[in-house]
């Protein structure tokens, strides 16, 4: 990928970047879509920004409007996507909702554990008692054939119909601030109104993760659609860095998800 543009991103999404430069150009040689695995905020945002530098056209489906995981689809100008073209799948976790609770945590640490990568996998949902997932369609029958337990909780994934998606139990709740930095602490510490040492605590203990990473750098620099997940505390997203204020502080808005 071109210098020029990889000085926009960070490094350590070059590979990234690369991979969105070999789809672009698929499409262009082969002239027909290309359809990637489920992409988080962050990196949807990067292949937006791409797409419209090459003028190349893409989509975006995660199974639901308000998807957080999607994949993304480059295609010619001739073609006309549809929503089957993103290949996606809703599946139902069977278990005994009156003997049993069931975390997000624990059914994707199970489904990863089947052995197959973050990226097959697209939005965990649940109303409070019913739970879904949507992945591939491709992997379904090995989820299947895979999941018989979660965690202690025997349990089993079938595929349902679109009309039973569940409404999500909670809500993003919109916020703005101004910051002095866009270091992770300080992002942690502000969405849930921590100091930024008891965040920079959080994150040396592990337990806070970037866009599903685990990540022990509490320097580490944030950018627009990043997502922060910090355990027993919920999720922060990164939705927009705005001007400086008049002390040069840094005009942000976030979303916080708090358990």
């Amino acid at each position: 990928m071109d210098e020029n543009v990889l000085q926009h991103f960070r490094p350590d999404e070059g590979p990234f970047i690369d991979a969105i430069g070999g789809w672009i150009q698929q499409v262009q040689d082969e002239y027909r879509p290309v359809l990637t695995h489920f992409l988080n905020p962050r990196q949807v945002y990067i292949a937006t920004t791409l797409a419209r530098r090459a003028d190349m056209h893409v989509a975006f489906s995660g199974g639901h409007e308000h998807a957080e995981m999607q994949r993304a689809l480059f295609y010619p100008d001739y073609y006309e996507p549809a929503e089957k073209d993103f290949e996606v799948t809703l599946m139902r976790v069977d278990y005994p909702v009156k003997f049993a609770t069931l975390h997000h945590s624990q059914i994707l640490g199970t489904l990863l554990g089947a052995g197959i990568e973050r990226e097959i996998l697209g939005d965990i949902l649940t109303d409070g008692e019913v739970w879904q997932v949507i992945t591939e369609r491709s992997m379904a029958d090995y989820l299947i054939g895979q999941v018989d337990h979660i965690g202690r909780v025997k349990s089993r994934l079938v595929t349902t119909t679109w009309d039973t998606l569940v409404a999500p139990l909670n809500e993003w709740e919109s916020e703005g601030a101004s910051l002095s930095s866009l270091r992770l602490d300080n992002i942690v510490g502000t969405g849930f109104h921590l100091s930024r040492h008891r965040a920079k605590e959080l994150i040396e203990a592990g337990r806070v993760r970037l866009n599903w990473a685990e990540t022990m750098k509490p320097d580490y620099e944030l950018d627009v659609a990043d997502i922060v997940s910090v355990r027993g505390f919920g999720r922060i997203r990164l939705d927009e860095v705005g001007g400086r204020t008049k002390k040069e502080k840094i005009r942000v808005t976030l979303a916080v998800l708090k358990k």
